[in-house]
C-alpha cells in the first residue's frame, strides 16, 4: 500500500472557499479528481489541482524508492483538508480620516492519496464465547 502526502502552506485563498473545492474531490479516484478540478469554476481549484498532481508524483517517487508496483489508476483521495493560515491585516482609508481593516486570509491545504488495502487471505480467528 502506497500513501503519499502533499501540502501547500500560506496559499492566498480563504479557507472557506478552499473547503468548498476540497469537498468535491474527497474519496474520489485521483485521475477523476484532477478532471473535476480542471473544469471547476472556482478560483481555488487551480492550486488544489497542482497539489493533487504533486501528490501523485510523490506516490510515484515513494513507490520507486520502496520497490513497489504502483498503478496510478488505483490512487484515490484518502483525505483532504484545509486549515486556516496566517491572516494578513491591511487597512483601507475611508472618509473623514477613518480606516477600515481588511483581512486577507491564507490557507494550509493538505491532500493524502492512497492505494486501497488488499484484503488478507487468511481468515481471522474467531473468539469463542463461554456460555453459562
Amino acid at each position: 500500500m502506497v500513501e503519499s502526502i502533499a501540502r501547500v502552506r500560506h496559499i492566498r485563498v480563504t479557507p472557506q472557499k478552499a473547503r468548498r473545492v476540497v469537498a468535491l474531490i474527497k474519496g474520489k479516484q485521483a485521475e477523476e479528481a484532477l478532471a473535476i478540478l480542471k473544469f471547476a469554476p472556482q478560483g481555488a481549484s487551480e492550486p488544489i489541482y497542482k497539489l493533487v498532481a504533486a501528490a501523485i508524483a510523490n506516490a510515484r517517487v515513494k513507490a520507486d524508492k520502496d520497490g513497489e508496483y504502483l498503478d496510478e489508476q488505483d490512487l484515490y483521495v484518502k483525505n483532504a483538508y484545509v486549515d486556516e493560515g496566517t491572516t494578513l491585516k491591511r487597512f483601507q482609508p475611508r472618509a473623514q480620516g477613518r480606516a477600515f481593516q481588511i483581512k486577507k486570509r491564507t490557507s494550509h491545504i493538505t491532500v493524502v492519496l492512497s492505494t486501497p488495502e488488499v484484503a488478507e487471505t487468511a481468515p481471522a480467528a474467531k473468539s469463542k464465547k463461554a456460555s453459562k
